[in-house]
C-alpha cells in the first residue's frame, strides 16, 4: 500500500471527533476569521495549470526553426552580395510566415481557454455556525459543507452523513457507474472505493450528505495527478523532426550546387570571383524552397480550420500532420464509442418479453410486443414493474434550455427507467403524487438494491425494490405472472437466472424489480419508522428484469470500418467490465469474437514483453484503472506505433501527454485532461478523430505535391547555368539571379500554396499508415520533379530561350549577351518557365487520380494562383521600371502565343501517364 492509499485509509477509518481535533474544526465549520486566515496560507482551492510560454517567447519560436534560420542566413547572404532587393524579399517570406503561424496558434489556444473557462461554483458552507453560500475557490482544509444531487465535489473530503448519495467518480477512475456513498466507512474494491470518502473533480449523482474537508486544489488526488501532468517534457512532433532533417537535406543539396558552381565559373569560365559567388548564390537560392514554410504553415492551419467543422479542437499546428501517421488509437468506450446515455432495451417478465424502441435520454420510442406499440394498462405485470420503476426513482430528466440537450439530475440508470416509463406512456410525475413517499432505504454497495416505501392507498403501503438481481432474488418468495401473486419456484428461478445469463453475455446490464405489499395500521408515521433494511426488504414478489445498455454511437460503425481499411488499429479501454467490453467491440466491429481481453488486475501483473506479445494481437482492456493507460500507451511507442489516446479524465492526463496525440473529451472531460492533451472533441465522438486522421494524411499528401511543385521548377532554373557554364559562357545566361528568385517568391508561391489546401485525393483512407522511415522528399517526389516534370520544363524553357535568338538571325550571329534582344530572350525563358509551373500546379493535384474526374475547376486557390502568376509575370515584362531590375523586356504577340500553347501537352502527357499507373495497379 502506497503512502497515499494509507493517508487515505486513515482519513477515512479515523473517529470523527478525532479527525475534528487533527483539523482543528468542528461539526459547525469554521469562523469566517479562521477560513480567511487559512486561505491566506495556503492559497485558493483551484487547479493550477501547466505554465504556459510568454507570448513573446511564443511569437519568436516561429522564427528560430532550422528551415527559418536557414532562410535568415540565405538572406543575409544575398545582401552582402550587394543583392539587397534578394535578400530583404527572403527575409520578409520569414517575417510573414512567422507572424501567420503565431496568429493561428493564438486562435487556437483561445479557443481552448473559451473551452476550458467555467461559471464560478458555490458551495454551501457552515462559518460561525451558519450555512453561507462560497465560492468554492474559497474552501479551505476544515470547513464542513453540503452536497446535494448535481454539485461538483469542490475538495477531497469525509463525509459526516449522507442519504442516498452516489457520486460519479469517473473522471478519477473511468468507471461510468456511479459509486454508493455513506457516513460509514467500507473500504470498497479499488483505487479511492472508500465508502466514506469523495473526492474533487466528481459530481454528486443523487442525494444528500455533508462532508469535511481533507484537502484542497493542487494538494487534493485531482491536483497532484495533475502536477504530475505538468512535469513531463513536450516531445517534438514527427512533422518538426521531418521538417528539420529536410532542411538538412535541402541546405546539403543548395550549398552542395553553389558551390559546384562557384568553382566552375571561376575555374572553367573565368569568371571573376565576386560574380562568381553571385552566380553561386542564384543557384543556391534556386534550390531552396522559401515557400515551404508559408505552404506547411498554411496547409496545416486550413487543416486545424476543416478540423473545427467537424468537431475536433487542435492546440498545436503540428499536431494535424501527427494525427495522419497514427497507427494506434486507444480509445475509451463510454461516451466516445458509445453515447454515454443508459437506454432500457428489453424488458424481460415471466411471461413475456418486451423491447423498447429508441435511445437516449428522450422519450423517442414504444415499448414493442411483435413489433407493434402496447398499452401498459393491458399487461398488469407490465404494469406493476412501470409502476416500481418510476416511484423507486430520484432521478430527473431536463432539458437545458442552452444545449437543448438532456440534462440529468441523478444517475444515468435510473434516468433510463424514466424514460422506459414516458415510453410506455405511463406518467411517473402524476402517478408518484398520487403515491407519496413516506421513505427510503438508500442503495448501498454491500447489498445493491435500493427500496422505498409510499401509501399506496389508505389500507396499504407498498414497498418497492430495485436492484441486482443476485442479490435481490434470495429476498424473493412470490413472483407476479398474469396479475396474480404465486411461490415463486425452480423453474421460475432458473428462466429468470437463465435470461439474465443470456443478457451479460451480450453485454447488457439487467436490473430486478420487485416489489411487496404490506397492510397499512392506523399509526402509518410508527409503522413507517420501524420498516428497516431487514424486515422491509423480504418476501418480496418479483416481477421482471429491466435490460439495459449505452448504445454505440450511430456513425461509430463507419468510423471503425474506416479505421480497419486505413489499417489503423483500435484498442478499446475502458473501466466496464469484460464482457460489456467486449459485446460493444465485436458489435461495432471493433475487434472479432475471439479478441483476448485483459482486466486491469492482469495487466498490473504484465511484464513489458508479455504486454507487447498481447498488443501485437487483437486485444481490449477493461476494468482498467486510467492511470493504467499510461502503461499501454508507452508500450505501443515503443512498438514503433504512433498513438493517439482518448481521455476525460484527471487521471487520463499522463497518458493525454505521452500519447502522440492526446484527445481529450471537451463535454465530459475536465480542466487537467483538456490541458494535457493535443487535441479536444467537442462533441465527444470517435468518428470525429477518425475525421482528423484523414485530414492529418490529406495535410501530409498536400506537402508533399507542394516538394514535387516547387522542386520541378528549380531543374529549368538551374539548366540555364549548366549551359552557360559548360558552353564557357558562349551560351549567355539565359536566367539571371532575379529571375530566378521572381519564380520562387512570385509567380510559384499562390499556386504551391492552392496545392497546400487540396481536398483529399479519393482512396486516401484505403491505405496503410505510411512507414515512420518514410520522408517527405522521397525518391518518387525527386524522380518525378527532377527527371519527369523539370526535365519537360527544361526542354521547353531552353527552346524558348533559341526561339527568340533564332527569331533574331541566331544561326549567323552570336548568341545575344545583352541588351535588348537578350532581356528578351532571359524574358521569354522565364515566362517558358511559369507557363510550364501551370501545367506542373495542375498535375501535381493528384497522384494517380485523372485530375478531370477529381474536378478540373475545384480548387479555386490553384487557379487564383495560376491568374496571379500570369499577371504578374505582365508586370514584370511591361512595367519600365521593374524591367531593369528584373532584366525584362517587351515580349511580342507571337511569343504569347508560343507560351500559351505550352501547358497544354504538358498536361494531357502527364493524364496519359496517370492513365497507364492506375491501369497497371487495377485503380479505377
Amino acid at each position: 500500500m502506497t503512502a497515499k492509499q494509507e493517508t487515505r485509509k486513515k482519513d477515512a477509518q479515523e473517529d470523527v471527533e478525532t479527525l475534528f481535533s487533527a483539523l482543528k474544526t468542528t461539526k459547525t465549520g469554521l469562523t469566517q476569521q479562521e477560513a480567511k486566515a487559512r486561505l491566506d496560507k495556503n492559497g485558493a482551492n483551484t487547479i493550477t495549470h501547466g505554465q504556459q510560454q510568454s507570448q513573446l517567447k511564443a511569437f519568436l519560436s516561429n522564427f528560430i526553426s532550422l528551415m527559418a534560420i536557414l532562410l535568415w542566413v540565405s538572406g543575409l547572404i544575398a545582401m552582402l552580395s550587394g543583392t539587397v532587393e534578394l535578400g530583404i524579399a527572403i527575409w520578409l517570406v520569414n517575417i510573414i510566415n512567422g507572424c501567420f503561424s503565431f496568429w493561428q496558434e493564438h486562435q487556437a489556444q483561445k479557443a481552448t481557454n473559451s473551452l476550458m473557462a467555467m461559471l464560478p461554483t458555490y458551495t454551501q458552507v457552515y462559518r460561525d455556525g451558519k450555512v453561507v453560500q462560497v465560492n468554492a475557490t474559497d474552501l479551505v482544509v476544515g470547513d464542513v459543507f453540503e452536497l446535494q444531487a448535481g454539485n461538483a465535489v469542490p475538495v477531497d473530503a469525509r463525509l459526516l452523513s449522507a442519504t442516498s448519495m452516489q457520486v460519479d467518480q469517473s473522471a478519477l477512475t473511468g468507471e461510468s457507474v456511479p459509486e454508493s456513498k455513506t457516513a460509514t466507512y467500507n473500504p470498497g474494491e479499488g483505487e479511492f472505493a472508500e465508502s466514506n470518502l469523495i473526492y474533487a473533480g466528481t459530481t454528486v449523482g443523487a442525494g444528500t450528505g455533508t462532508a469535511v474537508t481533507l484537502a484542497t486544489g493542487m494538494q487534493t488526488e485531482f491536483g497532484q495527478i495533475a502536477a504530475l501532468t505538468q512535469q513531463q517534457a513536450k516531445h517534438s512532433s514527427p512533422l518538426e523532426q521531418e521538417l528539420n532533417r529536410l532542411t538538412k537535406q535541402i541546405s546539403i543539396i543548395a550549398i552542395g550546387i553553389g558551390v559546384a558552381f562557384f568553382i566552375a565559373a571561376i575555374f572553367f569560365v573565368r569568371y571573376p570571383v565576386a560574380k562568381s559567388f553571385i552566380f553561386a548564390l542564384g543557384m543556391i537560392v534556386a534550390f531552396i524552397p522559401e515557400g515551404l514554410l508559408p505552404t506547411v504553415t498554411l496547409s496545416l492551419a486550413q487543416g486545424v480550420q476543416r478540423m473545427a467543422k467537424k468537431h475536433a479542437l487542435v492546440k498545436e499546428l503540428d499536431s494535424v500532420e501527427t494525427l495522419g501517421e497514427t497507427t494506434v488509437i486507444c480509445s475509451d468506450k463510454t461516451g466516445t464509442l458509445t453515447q454515454n446515455q443508459m437506454t432500457v432495451n428489453h424488458v424481460w417478465l415471466r411471461h413475456q418479453v418486451y423491447t423498447v424502441s429508441g435511445h437516449g435520454y428522450v422519450n423517442n420510442g414504444h415499448v414493442l410486443l411483435n413489433d407493434q406499440t402496447v398499452n401498459y394498462e393491458d399487461d398488469p405485470d407490465l404494469k406493476r414493474l412501470m409502476l416500481v420503476a418510476g416511484l423507486n426513482n430520484d432521478t430527473k430528466v431536463q432539458t437545458d434550455p442552452d444545449t437543448h440537450q438532456p440534462k440529468l439530475l441523478g444517475t444515468p440508470t435510473e434516468a433510463a427507467l424514466v424514460i422506459m416509463a414516458e415510453k410506455a406512456g405511463f406518467d411517473v410525475e402524476t402517478i408518484a403524487a398520487k403515491t407519496p413517499r413516506l421513505k427510503e432505504l438508500p442503495f448501498d454497495s454491500v447489498r445493491k438494491r435500493m427500496s422505498t416505501i409510499h401509501q399506496h392507498d389508505a389500507n396499504t403501503l407498498s414497498i418497492c425494490v430495485k436492484g441486482s438481481l443476485s442479490d435481490m432474488l434470495p429476498q424473493c418468495t412470490t413472483i407476479q405472472v398474469d396479475g396474480e401473486t404465486r411461490p415463486i419456484t425452480q423453474a421460475d428461478l432458473d428462466a429468470i437466472n437463465k435470461a439474465n445469463e443470456t443478457y451479460a453475455a451480450q453485454g447488457l446490464r439487467s436490473l430486478a424489480i420487485a416489489y411487496r405489499e404490506i397492510p397499512a395500521e392506523a399509526d402509518v408515521n410508527k409503522q413507517v419508522a420501524g420498516l428497516t433494511i431487514d424486515n422491509a426488504e423480504t418476501d418480496l414478489s418479483f416481477i421482471g428484469l429491466t435490460v439495459m445498455a449505452d448504445p454505440p454511437r450511430p456513425e461509430i460503425y463507419d468510423a471503425v470500418q474506416k479505421c480497419h481499411d486505413a489499417q489503423i488499429k483500435i484498442i478499446m479501454v475502458t473501466g466496464d467490465s469484460a464482457l460489456t467490453a467486449k459485446s460493444i467491440a465485436v458489435k461495432i466491429g471493433l475487434t472479432s469474437d475471439k479478441a483476448r481481453v485483459v482486466t486491469g488486475t492482469e495487466l498490473e501483473a504484465m511484464g513489458e514483453d508479455e504486454l507487447k506479445t498481447a498488443l501485437a494481437g487483437e486485444i481490449i482492456f477493461a476494468r482498467v484503472a486510467p492511470e493504467q493507460k499510461y502503461k499501454i500507451v508507452s508500450t505501443c511507442q515503443k512498438m514503433g506505433e504512433i498513438v493517439a489516446s482518448t481521455g476525460d479524465g484527471v487521471n487520463d492526463a499522463p497518458a493525454l501527454k505521452k500519447a502522440d496525440i492526446g484527445v481529450a473529451m471537451g463535454v465530459t472531460g475536465t480542466d487537467v485532461a483538456k490541458d494535457a492533451a493535443d487535441m479536444i472533441l467537442t462533441d465527444d465522438n470517435f468518428a470525429s478523430i477518425v475525421a482528423a486522421i484523414e485530414e492529418g494524411r490529406t495535410v501530409y499528401s498536400n506537402l508533399q505535391k507542394f516538394l514535387l511543385y516547387i522542386f520541378n521548377s528549380n531543374v529549368p532554373e538551374a539548366i540555364p547555368s549548366v549551359l552557360f557554364l559548360f558552353s564557357r559562357g558562349l551560351i549567355p545566361l539565359p536566367l539571371t539571379v532575379m529571375q530566378i528568385l521572381t519564380v520562387d517568391l512570385g509567380t510559384d508561391m499562390l499556386p504551391a500554396l492552392g496545392l497546400g489546401a487540396e481536398k483529399a485525393e479519393p482512396g486516401i483512407m484505403q491505405q496503410p499508415p505510411r512507414p515512420r522511415n518514410a520522408h517527405l522528399l522521397n525518391k518518387r517526389v525527386v524522380w518525378t520533379a527532377f527527371a519527369w516534370y523539370g526535365l519537360i520544363a527544361s526542354i521547353v524553357s531552353t527552346l524558348a530561350y533559341f526561339f527568340v535568338n533564332m527569331e533574331a538571325g541566331w544561326l549567323n550571329q552570336p548568341l545575344a549577351a545583352s541588351g535588348g534582344l537578350y532581356a528578351r530572350a532571359t524574358t521569354m525563358t522565364l515566362a517558358a518557365i511559369v507557363f510550364c509551373q501551370i501545367a506542373a500546379a495542375l498535375n501535381c493535384r493528384t497522384q494517380v487520380t485523372s485530375v478531370f474526374k477529381f474536378g478540373l475547376f475545384s480548387n479555386h486557390r490553384v487557379w487564383a494562383g495560376i491568374v496571379f502568376e500570369v499577371i504578374l509575370l505582365a508586370f514584370l515584362v511591361y512595367t519600365p521600371g521593374v524591367q531593369s531590375l528584373f532584366n525584362t523586356a517587351p515580349l511580342q504577340l507571337r511569343d504569347w502565343g508560343f507560351l500559351c500553347v505550352i501547358p497544354i501537352p504538358i498536361f494531357l502527357i502527364e493524364e496519359l501517364r496517370k492513365f497507364g499507373v492506375r491501369r497497371v495497379k487495377g485503380i479505377r
